[in-house]
């Protein structure tokens, strides 16, 4: 079996370039980021659904003196398991970060790959700190809705990170081009932008819901207090608004014949958003039951990612193409 170098090259470079995670190995790693960023956020959820959210009422530990649930006659043991079980998705979340890391280093890839591989534990610990102000302000129902956000914009970054991965470094030399017209760029980051505000308007409504991630009788969780049916309606706009944004930029991309990924892209976009908003009416008018708001939760993160998905595919780094002589 003949190795990878030839005579004249030291050994140490040789080991080194053996050491070197593939692209494969690279976006595997990638795709296991957003895999936990999303599910940290459906854990999350069902902290916050079975009323959970203060089994482990003390940050970092569980309990004082305790990073482990211990019995407690005013915690019931399943919500001790439920909190403590979200806390350990987080070693996923932090694990996934740094073998993230570990690997664009190794593979020497170029700057910005590095960047929005740094931005993974960076964000992580960020969202710890979020975590923490959460539980120690009793579930405070703006605490709870900024940490739902930051996991959906960890969950859009990840997704250029494994758009960024996939694309040839080059040497620096790399050609970025955009697959699409300028307007239907702008269009689409508008469409992100309301997007946003879909998901600021959704935290609001759990806010004033009836899942408030605590239900002890010597508790009372701050909620939100404004009527739930007018944030409904609020949210109910914002989606409608997103997916006019889209159908218009579908009509747009067909008529300039966009590249097939870009398509492809934004068709699985609009079957996700449509079945969100089934899932999101079906809550409506069934009283809000908790196996629909995880399941929600889920379809949030798999929107944000296929409009991060969507976004990247408009701008694509390509090979330089080689001088003709």
């Amino acid at each position: 079996m003949s190795l990878p170098y030839d005579r004249a090259m030291p050994v140490g470079q040789a080991l080194r370039r053996l050491s070197r995670p593939s692209l494969r190995v690279q976006r595997i790693i990638a795709a296991l980021v957003i895999l936990s960023q999303g599910g940290i956020a459906v854990t999350g959820a069902i902290v916050r659904v079975t009323a959970s959210g203060l089994g482990c009422p003390t940050w970092p530990q569980c309990f004082p003196g305790s990073f482990i649930p211990v019995a407690r006659s005013e915690v019931p043991r399943i919500h001790q398991a439920v909190e403590f079980g979200n806390r350990m998705v987080t070693f996923a979340v932090v694990l996934t970060a740094a073998l993230a890391v570990l690997a664009v280093i190794r593979a020497h890839r170029r700057r910005e790959v590095l960047v929005y591989a740094w931005l993974m534990p960076a964000s992580t610990v960020l969202q710890a700190v979020i975590g923490g102000v959460t539980v120690r302000t009793g579930l405070l129902w703006w605490t709870v809705a900024i940490h739902l956000l930051t996991s959906m914009l960890m969950v859009w970054l990840a997704v250029l990170l494994f758009v960024k991965v996939g694309q040839p470094d080059n040497d620096g030399a790399g050609v970025a081009g955009d697959q699409v017209a300028k307007p239907l760029r702008t269009l689409t980051a508008l469409s992100g932008l309301t997007l946003a505000a879909v998901l600021v308007a959704g935290t609001l409504v759990t806010a004033a819901g009836p899942h408030a991630g605590d239900t002890s009788p010597n508790r009372t969780v701050p909620r939100l207090r404004i009527e739930i049916t007018t944030l409904v309606h609020a949210h109910t706009s914002l989606l409608i608004a997103y997916l006019a944004l889209l159908v218009g930029l579908g009509f747009g991309l067909l008529a300039v014949r966009a590249p097939r990924p870009v398509l492809v892209r934004l068709g699985v976009l609009l079957v996700a958003v449509f079945g969100q908003a089934a899932v999101g009416t079906v809550q409506f008018f069934t009283g809000v039951p908790a196996a629909l708001v995880a399941i929600h939760v889920a379809g949030a993160a798999i929107c944000t990612a296929a409009t991060a998905a969507l976004w990247a595919s408009m701008r694509e780094r390509t090979q330089p193409q080689p001088v003709q002589s």
